[in-house]
C-alpha cells in the first residue's frame, strides 16, 4: 500500500526546500533537495508525495 502526503513549499534556499506537511498536524520542516522536486516550484505551491515522487498539485 502506498500512502499519499500533501506539502506546502515553505522556502526555496539554493539548491534545497523546506516543506511543511499540510496533511497532518505538524510543524516539522523537511529539507529535500530541489532536484527530487518539480522544476517549476514557488514558496506556497502544494505539492503531493505519492510513489516515491514530488508532483505540484493541481486541487
Amino acid at each position: 500500500m502506498f500512502e499519499t502526503w500533501y506539502y506546502e513549499v515553505v522556502s526555496i534556499d539554493g539548491d534545497y526546500a523546506n516543506l511543511k506537511r499540510t496533511d497532518i498536524e505538524s510543524d516539522d520542516l523537511k529539507l529535500v533537495a530541489r532536484a527530487l522536486l518539480p522544476a517549476d516550484i514557488y514558496e506556497g505551491c502544494k505539492l503531493r508525495y505519492e510513489l516515491m515522487q514530488y508532483y505540484l498539485d493541481q486541487n
